[in-house]
Order: structure tokens, then sequence, then C-alpha cells
């Protein structure tokens, strides 16, 4: 994606059908971006941090990533603002604009105005002040040289898309052990249900194969139930997530237009049990 950054939303589209089976695979996926750019941000590398915070800005638009995600990076960026730092945040809201405008109008409106105080106060490059105005005429023409989601990309049905709320706090680990080969044990019945999958995938074995394809889709279906099951056993309520929920619950309040919509939002975020309290809790502070 790096060599080839024009393709970014071919992968992002890719990223988004393995997503709605392998859920783990893109949230580690995610992870390893947002990785990937603090550590681009630390050392001020522009090419690094803007070739992450375009695919993150896609799998945004593909709903594998949570809207608050980029209002994060928008906000981090524009903190300090540099030349380069101002060219991201220009790169990466041209992107993700327009999915922004659908789900968070009064995120993007307070990002706008933060650009519009940067343009008249700060003292950037020539350069940069008229990119930043360049970016307010795109918002005027509402993104439609860039579209969120093309056509052509738009695979995956929205119930059928798994959202990882992610922030920028939360990604620590990218795992790098996976990336070391390990022998499995079970190998070959490993590798039967991932046949059965791919076969679902590609809409392989249709028409005289259906019956076994149906077969299949079932016990892949139920394996599914089995891992979202494994995972809702898992409870952890340690000081760190918790000031991570408040401040996601907090920017998805403040991102809304009205009491609709932040309901519909909160009502996605997938609390794990006995944080219900906690959501009651920041919505009185919010009020």
């Amino acid at each position: 994606q790096t060599a080839s950054p024009t393709f970014t939303h071919v992968y992002a589209a890719l990223a988004a059908i393995i997503n709605t089976k392998f859920p783990n695979i893109g949230e580690l996926l995610l992870k390893r971006l947002i990785i990937n750019f603090k550590r681009g941000f630390k050392r001020k590398d522009k090419l690094r941090c803007t070739a992450s915070v375009r695919f993150i800005a896609h799998m945004v638009n593909q709903q594998v990533a949570h809207e608050v995600l980029a209002l994060e990076i928008l906000t981090l960026l524009l903190e300090s603002p540099t030349d380069d730092s101002a060219e991201v945040a220009i790169t990466f809201l041209k992107e993700v604009g327009q999915k922004l405008t659908e789900v968070s109008p009064r995120g993007i409106h307070a990002i706008f105005e933060r650009l519009r105080h940067v343009l008249h106060e700060s003292t950037l490059d020539k350069r940069t002040q008229y990119m930043i105005e360049v970016m307010f005429q795109v918002r005027k023409d509402g993104f439609k040289d860039n579209p969120s989601v093309p056509e052509e990309l738009d695979l995956v049905q929205e119930e059928d898309q798994f959202t990882h709320m992610i922030t920028l706090d939360d990604a620590t680990s990218g795992e790098e052990i996976l990336n070391v080969f390990k022998v499995d044990p079970e190998y070959e019945q490993n590798e039967e249900k991932y046949k059965d999958i791919k076969k679902e995938l590609l809409d392989e074995g249709s028409g005289s194969d259906s019956d076994g394809s149906d077969d299949d889709s079932d016990s892949s279906d139920s394996e599914d139930e089995e891992k979202e099951e494994n995972k809702t056993e898992i409870v952890d309520n340690t000081e760190t997530n918790l000031i991570s929920l408040r401040r996601t619950i907090y920017l998805t309040l403040q991102s809304s237009l009205d009491f609709e919509e932040a309901t519909h939002k909160l009502l996605k975020l997938q609390l794990k049990p006995g944080q219900e309290m906690e959501l009651c809790h920041m919505i009185i502070d919010c009020c």
C-alpha cells in the first residue's frame, strides 16, 4: 500500500470483505496501521504518516474503523500544526471527509473551524495555506471528486460489517509474534474450516453443490457464533479501559447532530458487561 497509495481504496475494500468473516484480522490490521501512524508522527516521517492515514481513512469509509478514530487523528495533527502535519491532515480529510459529513457533521464542522483558525493565525508556509483554502472549496463541493466508497467497491452490506471501536491509545501492540511461523498441530482440521469460509466468500460450489455449501455456511456460522460467545466471556474492567470508554462516549456525543444520532451511535458501541452504568454517568456528565 505504501508503494502503491493510489490503490489504497482497493486494499481497504478487500480488508472490509475479510473483516466480515475474520474480524480479528481486521482489528489487527487496524492496530498495525495506527501504530505505524504514531511511529511516523513521532519521528516526523511525512511519507509514513500519509500512507497510514490514507489507509485508515478508507477503513473508516468501509466502516471497518469507527469515525471517532478519524476525528482523533485530525485533532492530533491540528493540535500544534506544522507544514507537514497540516498537509497530512488535509490528505486525510480529503479521503474521509465525505463519510464524516454523513455520520458526524458536528465533528467535521469542528475540524474545519480549527483549520480556519490555523489559516488565520498560524505562520504556515504559503503553499500550506493555499492547500487549506482549497480544502474549504472541496468541502463546499461536497467532496464530489473524493467519494467515500466508489460504487464498484461497495461490496459489503452495512449489517454484515463489523466496526472496530479502536482509538489511538488502544493500539499498543501489533502482535508481531504472529509474523513468526509456528507449526499448527491441527493444521488439517483448520484448513478444512478455512476452505468452507473461502467457498462462502468467493461464492464457490454453487449449483449442484448448493446443499453442501449450505451445510458449510451453517457450520461456519455456528463457529462464528461460538467465537462471538468466547469474545463476550472476556471482561476487562481496568482503569485504562474505563478512561478510554469515557473518552469514546464523550467524542461520540460531541460529534452527534441530535439526540437520535447520538442514541444510534451509542447503541453501536458494544459495551462490555458492567459498563452500562459508566455510560449513564458519562451522559449525565456531558449534560
